[in-house]
C-alpha cells in the first residue's frame, strides 16, 4: 500500500469516524482515535508512515497551539495569571512523586526507573485538552472566570515540567547525566522562561511585518505564521527550550496587537486544524498496540488510577485559593486527566535507549492512553456544559 493511500485512509476514515461519534453524542476525536485503534494492527509495519508521524504531530500540535494563544487576551490573563501558575506544575509533581513510589515498591523498579516512568505518564496531554477547551471558548462556556483559558494556560506548562523530570531520570538510569542532575532541574525555568521570551520576540517581528506590508493577504499571513512556527519549534527542540509554549505565545501576542484583525488569523487556522486533527488523533490511535496494554496487566490498571488521584489532589490545591466555584474546580480536575500525546511520544523511549523495564513502561504508557483519553475526551464534553455557566 502506497503512503498517499495511507492518507486517504486516515483522512476518510478519520472524518466518518467522528461523524458517527459526534451522531452519538460523543466527542468527535474519540471516533477518530478509535478508527487508529481499529488500524493498527494492519499499519504497525508502514514504516513510512512512522517516519513521518512526529513529524504530523508537531504540525498538527502547533497549528492547536497558535489557535489557542490567538484566543488569549490580556485581560484574561491578568485574571488567571497566578491560579494557572499553580496549575502549571503542582499536579504534575503531585502525580509524579506519587507513582514513583508506587513504581518503587510495587513493580520493584528502582528510583530513577521509578522517576522515568512515574513523569513520562505525568503528563496531560496538550491534543486532547487543547481543542476541547477552545470548543468551549467558542461556545461562551466558563466565561465568567475564564476556566477553558485557565486549563489552555496550565496544561501547557504541564507537559514541559512532566518531559523534563522524565529526561532527568532517563538520563541517570542510562548513566549518561548522573552528575548534572541540579543543572537539569535548573533547566525547567530556563526552559520555559526562554520559550517565552523568543515567542514574544517572533511576535512582536511577524506582527511588524503585517503592519508593514499590508497586501499580504491572510492566507498568506497563515503561511508565513506557521512557516515561522515550525522553524521556531525545531529551533527550540535543539536548543532544549519549551517550543510550544513559545508558539502559544505568539498567537497571544498577534491576539493582542492585531486586534480584531486577528479574527481572520484564528478563522483560516480553524480550516487548516480540520485536517491536522484528523491527521493526529488517528495517530494517536494506531500509536495503540491493545496487546501491550493488555499485558501490563491489573497493577498498570491501578497505577493509572493511582496517579490521576493524586493529580486530582494536586488539581484541588491549586485552585483552592481561587475565584472558581466548586462545579469549576471540578471541572479542571476532569480536564486534567487525559494522556496521550506526551505517552505516545515517550513511552517506546525507555526500551530504546535500553533499560530492562522498558517493555513494562511502552505498556504502561499504552495502556494510559487507551483509559484517559477517552474517559478525558468524554468527560470534557459532557461535563463542560454542565459544571460550567454560559
Amino acid at each position: 500500500m502506497s503512503l498517499l493511500m495511507i492518507f486517504i485512509i486516515i483522512f476518510l476514515g478519520g472524518w466518518f469516524f467522528g461523524k458517527i461519534s459526534a451522531k452519538m453524542a460523543l466527542p468527535s476525536v474519540f471516533g477518530m482515535v478509535l478508527f487508529g485503534v481499529i488500524l493498527s494492527p494492519y499499519f504497525k509495519n508502514f514504516s513510512e508512515l512512522w517516519s513521518i508521524a512526529p513529524v504530523l504531530k508537531i504540525f498538527a500540535l502547533t497549528v492547536i497551539l497558535l489557535r489557542s494563544g490567538l484566543g488569549i487576551k490580556r485581560e484574561t490573563l491578568k485574571q488567571i495569571g497566578k491560579t494557572a501558575f499553580f496549575l502549571s506544575w503542582v499536579p504534575c509533581v503531585f502525580e509524579g512523586v506519587s507513582l514513583m513510589i508506587f513504581f518503587r515498591y510495587f513493580f520493584d523498579f528502582s528510583w530513577s526507573v521509578s522517576g522515568v516512568t512515574a513523569f513520562m505518564l505525568a503528563a496531560v496531554s496538550p491534543a486532547v485538552v487543547v481543542p476541547s477547551m477552545l470548543d468551549l471558548k467558542e461556545n461562551g462556556y466558563g466565561k465568567k472566570n475564564e476556566v477553558p483559558t485557565l486549563v489552555l494556560a496550565g496544561a501547557s506548562i504541564d507537559d514541559v515540567f512532566a518531559i523534563t523530570f522524565f529526561t532527568i531520570f532517563l538520563g541517570i538510569s542510562t548513566s549518561k547525566i548522573e552528575q548534572s542532575i541540579i543543572f537539569t532541574l535548573l533547566s525547567i525555568p530556563y526552559s520555559i522562561i526562554l520559550g517565552v521570551l523568543l515567542g514574544v520576540l517572533l511576535g512582536f517581528i511577524l506582527y511588524y511585518i503585517f503592519k508593514k506590508h499590508k497586501n499580504i493577504n491572510s492566507t498568506e499571513k497563515i503561511l508565513i505564521l506557521l512557516t515561522i512556527s515550525l522553524l521556531f519549534v525545531e529551533f527550540g527542540n535543539f536548543i532544549k527550550i519549551a517550543p510550544l509554549l513559545g508558539v502559544m505565545t505568539i498567537g497571544y501576542i498577534l491576539t493582542d496587537k492585531l486586534n480584531q484583525k486577528s479574527d481572520e488569523l484564528a478563522k483560516k487556522l480553524k480550516i487548516v486544524w480540520f485536517f491536522a486533527e484528523i491527521t493526529l488523533f488517528v495517530i494517536i490511535g494506531l500509536s495503540i498496540d491493545i496487546k501491550i496494554a493488555i499485558s501490563g496487566g491489573i497493577l498498570t490498571v491501578l497505577a493509572i488510577f493511582f496517579g490521576l488521584i493524586f493529580r486530582s489532589i494536586g488539581v484541588i490545591i491549586a485552585t483552592s485559593f481561587s475565584k472558581l466555584t466548586k462545579k469549576e474546580r471540578l471541572f479542571c480536575v476532569i480536564s486534567y486527566l487525559p494522556k496521550a500525546t506526551v505517552q505516545a511520544a515517550l513511552g517506546g523511549i525507555p526500551l530504546a535507549s535500553g533499560i530492562k523495564e522498558g517493555n513494562v513502561i511502552l505498556s504502561i504508557a499504552v495502556l494510559s492512553i487507551l483509559l484517559t483519553a477517552p474517559a478525558g475526551l468524554i468527560g470534557i464534553r459532557v461535563f463542560g456544559k454542565r459544571l460550567l455557566d454560559k
